[in-house]
């Protein structure tokens, strides 16, 4: 039996899983965002805690045996956030998330201190990172920067709560700009370039990797082994891709979840920054991978839903009962949290423009579904021409669950996308895959497989042919609007 947890932005989740891969239990715990300045996105670490004791007293609670027969445990988690901690591991303050944006200027200044900056790390320096809010905290609020002993993203902090060890794994590391991604270690010029000691980091393993092993009271608290490892894990988005199999170039999925990732497995490091393509580790030695990201996905549809006082579901009814509006239709920038790939925008804001009296409930549902699958399509041509090969993609996330949304998104892409069985198990299925590696050491080709192809979503010629028409006025529009939204009020 193994265990993987996810800590995510939303909610904590769990799942255990056995020999046969079997999901025997799930379970899940929310967690809050707090959002006490404009652009400004927090949350508490203690929350994350609390919300994996919940789910895995909740495991513990209905099967109980299996909480007892686990053999290993792996993490996921959200990417990026800064958890500050003190020289007795007190937490200094809030934890800054990944899509906060309060950072732009330090990203330039590192740029700056660091010229080689993206030659090391494959990434270009956005406010989503981790590094470039330790340079906003030292400018802003230096009494705390004074007092940081270490640096832990999330899921290892809820690590060092289970096995009171320092350590993350190399596709999280990744997304700190502090790793030399290329070579899989931290780098000495850009911890320099923060003022920050390689002791402030945690040590780096392979996410198959043990990392330390189960503190025996909280084996105890929750039914489980005393000195079960802990494997390394991985970054949600690198998790999810061993949860569904995503391990060698030409494999890659689409994620419609809060966020939208479009994730490319590559077999070396290859970035791209001049498109916003991040390029981090994969979870297992020997593996890359190449991502484009949109910081508002899925999400963008739950804001519509609040607007409008309808439900998620009924909206995309309506959007689907009736035809698309010709000529002038709304068109929807999906920039509510700022754009990363391509803008690298934290100033950017969402936008419908088009309306008249004419434009329905139905018309903008359909446009926020659209603005969505344009925005992964300024993402797929990034990888594209980062050289990432294509040829198997796969389609996950709460999004996913609408195949309107999936007609639009594969029309808007130009190839076919595929629906596989377990794809909504997710990171935590993946970390479970993980903890297994570590425990067993069999090779990953044998355990993180795809899963069937339960459905394949074709492009539709006539979704196609709109798109081709309106993706070029859907990115004149953020160009023409890209001084606007940095002017002052």
């Amino acid at each position: 039996m193994f265990l993987g947890i996810d800590i995510g932005t939303s909610a904590a989740k769990a799942v255990l899983v056995d020999d046969e891969e079997r999901v025997r239990a799930q379970a899940s715990a929310p967690i809050e965002v707090s959002r006490p300045r404009p652009q400004w996105s927090e949350q508490n670490p203690d929350d994350w805690w609390r919300a994996t004791s919940d789910v895995l007293a909740a495991l513990h609670a209905t099967e109980p045996g299996a909480m007892a027969a686990v053999r290993g445990i792996g993490l996921s988690g959200q990417m990026h956030g800064a958890t500050l901690l003190d020289a007795a591991d007190r937490v200094l303050r809030p934890a800054i998330l990944w899509n906060d944006g309060r950072s732009a200027s330090e990203c330039a200044e590192l740029a700056r201190r660091v010229p080689a900056l993206e030659a090391i790390t494959g990434n270009r320096a956005m406010p989503g990172f981790t590094a470039p809010k330790l340079l906003w905290v030292a400018r802003h609020e230096p009494e705390v920067f004074a007092r940081v002993a270490k640096v832990l993203l999330p899921k290892d902090h809820v690590r060092l709560r289970l096995s009171g060890e320092y350590a993350s794994d190399m596709s999280d590391a990744a997304g700190t700009l502090w790793l030399d991604v290329g070579a899989r270690a931290w780098s000495a010029a850009v911890l320099d370039a923060t003022r920050l000691p390689e002791s402030a980091m945690p040590r780096l393993f392979e996410g198959s990797e043990a990392t330390g092993s189960l503190r025996a009271e909280v084996a105890a608290r929750f039914g489980l082994p005393a000195g079960v490892p802990v494997a390394g894990g991985a970054g949600d988005n690198a998790a999810g891709a061993a949860g569904m199999g995503v391990l060698d170039p030409g494999q890659a999925f689409v994620s419609l979840g809060t966020s939208g990732v479009y994730f490319a497995a590559s077999a070396r490091f290859a970035p791209n920054t001049a498109a916003g393509v991040h390029t981090f580790c994969h979870c297992l030695p020997g593996r890359w991978h190449q991502m484009s990201v949109i910081l508002s996905a899925a999400s963008c549809l739950a804001w519509l839903a609040r607007v409008l006082g309808a439900d998620e579901a009924t909206l995309l009814s309506d959007a689907e009962s009736e035809p698309p509006a010709p000529g002038q239709a709304p068109i929807f920038l999906p920039y509510l949290s700022g754009e990363r790939t391509p803008h690298d925008d934290p100033h950017a804001q969402g936008v419908f423009f088009g309306l008249t009296h004419a434009t329905t409930r139905a018309a903008l549902t359909r446009a926020v579904l659209e603005g969505v699958a344009f925005a992964f399509a300024d993402g797929q041509a990034g990888l594209l021409d980062a050289g990432a090969s294509l040829d198997d993609v796969a389609v996950i996330g709460g999004g996913a669950r609408s195949r309107l949304w999936g007609r639009i998104l594969a029309s808007a892409l130009g190839r076919p996308l595929a629906y596989r069985a377990g794809a909504e198990l997710g990171a935590a299925f993946g970390a479970a895959r993980l903890a297994r590696l570590c425990v067993t050491d069999e090779p990953p080709e044998r355990v993180c497989r795809p899963g069937p192809v339960e459905a394949v979503v074709e492009p539709d010629p006539a979704l196609v042919a709109r798109s081709l028409e309106r993706l070029p006025r859907y990115r004149r529009l953020y160009r023409r609007l890209r001084d606007e939204f940095r002017a002052e009020p």
